[in-house]
């Protein structure tokens, strides 16, 4: 169907599917698509995926050695999943799929530095081109400085859990390939803070993005923006001209649905007129600006504890079903 939202927005901005759920990348064909230790949680535990479940404990139980504890096995078939999804992800869509390092891992440079290169290992000894991932870390200090190293080395890095300027300014002079601000997340602080909702242009989370584009083109800079977490259409809409955006099915599929003129929000033409005076950020800077931010301090923390309880709940899943095979 011609005249939809949805193709409207693909004119101007390349669109991500955030789902772990291959049916749905098979409906959409997006150019690239992102998953995160919640989304591969949901994926995991739909029987349509049981094989892939299977296949990651199988290959973990093998790399582990006949004697490894099921612990042991349950931590490699954890990283080995997001992994097995991405490589189906890959040969859906024609571009780059978003694998996450473990959240809890986000305050250590050092392990999420390890843990990313393994990623991209897992993903070079399947045949798949480094260009095609991008590793996932979230927006601390800590990961910022990982993704510096990293991005130093040639592997891509998507910077997540994103809510504040300043992490948006660090991770641009880290030189990352991709940040993900997240407009819902910011939207749902604001909402509860002050009592009422926000829509359209005055959305917390679509000013907070639109804020950091305007910085990036004004001064140049090549990290791509790609708004993340949508609570409704209204954002997305607010929002076109994004670099990229990154939509759960839901709300795909009511842009698929909805008709009419979709005019450019963002646009690199315009950006210089409407940035702010250019910031230097280092360790200190980022701190204070971290810690004089409550949306953002709480957010991230938040963000990090639901990612990491989720991986929680899956190495459950995993260890009950490897009980199962045996």
């Amino acid at each position: 169907m011609s005249g939809t939202l949805l193709d409207a927005l693909k004119t101007m901005t390349t669109i991500v599917a955030d789902t772990g759920d291959i049916q749905s990348i098979e409906q959409f064909v997006p150019r690239d698509a992102t998953t995160n230790p919640s989304l591969i949680t949901a994926a995991a535990a739909m029987p349509a995926y049981a094989d892939v479940v299977d296949e990651a404990l199988r290959f973990a139980k093998n790399a582990a050695g006949p004697e490894a504890a099921p612990a042991t096995i349950v931590g490699i078939a954890t990283d080995r999943l997001a992994v097995e999804f991405g490589l189906r992800i890959l040969k859906i869509v024609p571009g780059r799929v978003s694998t996450e390092v473990d959240a809890r891992l986000s305050y250590d440079t050092d392990a999420t530095y390890t843990k990313a290169k393994e990623i991209i290992a897992a993903y070079e000894a399947a045949g798949v081109a480094k260009e095609r991932v991008l590793v996932k870390i979230a927006s601390t200090w800590e990961g910022i400085v990982a993704a510096e190293k990293l991005e130093r080395e040639g592997i891509h890095c998507n910077l997540t859990l994103l809510f504040g300027f300043h992490q948006a300014v660090a991770c641009a002079e880290a030189k990352v390939t991709l940040i993900s601000p997240f407009v819902g997340r910011i939207l749902d602080w604001h909402k509860k803070t002050h009592g009422r909702d926000f829509v359209g242009a005055e959305d917390p989370g679509v000013i907070s993005v639109t804020r950091i584009y305007n910085y990036y083109k004004a001064y140049g800079h090549k990290t791509e923006v790609m708004g993340a977490s949508f609570r409704n259409t209204g954002e997305i809409v607010e929002l076109a001209g994004c670099d990229l955006l990154t939509i759960a099915p839901k709300l795909l599929s009511e842009l698929q649905a909805a008709t009419g003129p979709l005019p450019r929000k963002l646009d690199p033409a315009t950006a210089a007129a409407k940035a702010e005076a250019k910031i230097t950020m280092d360790e200190a800077t980022f701190r204070a600006m971290h810690a004089a931010d409550a949306m953002a301090n709480e957010k991230l923390a938040e963000g990090i504890d639901g990612f990491s309880k989720a991986l929680v709940e899956l190495e459950g899943k995993l260890t009950a079903r490897l009980a199962v095979l045996g």
